[in-house]
């Protein structure tokens, strides 16, 4: 399991309408495949602040299967104009400690 990370900073006074976007956003991105389930998180101490995090089954299945799927294109419509900066995504595979 992949699982990518990207913290969200949200232009100022627009965080209802992004929460509003990113509901009607989510089943895009649940319809890939190797999807393997999402949330998004608000910060406490900034009000503009989230963090989303996504299960993907491989790497690819996000790079290649979601970001250059139809459903990608809808998505970055809905919530790319949100976004102040444009935020990293990075991915994480987990450390076995046993």
């Amino acid at each position: 399991m992949i699982l990518e990370a990207a913290m969200l900073q949200i232009k100022q006074g627009l965080t209802a309408e992004f929460e509003a976007s990113f509901r009607q956003a989510s089943p895009l991105i649940a319809s890939i495949e190797g999807y393997q389930g999402h949330e998004l998180q608000h910060c406490l101490e900034d009000e503009h602040k989230y963090l989303l995090l996504v299960k993907w089954r491989t790497l690819e299945d996000h790079t290649i299967g979601f970001r250059e799927s139809a459903q990608y294109q809808e998505w970055k419509a809905l919530l790319h104009r949100f976004y102040e900066p444009f935020p990293a995504v990075e991915h994480f595979t987990g450390v076995n400690l046993e």
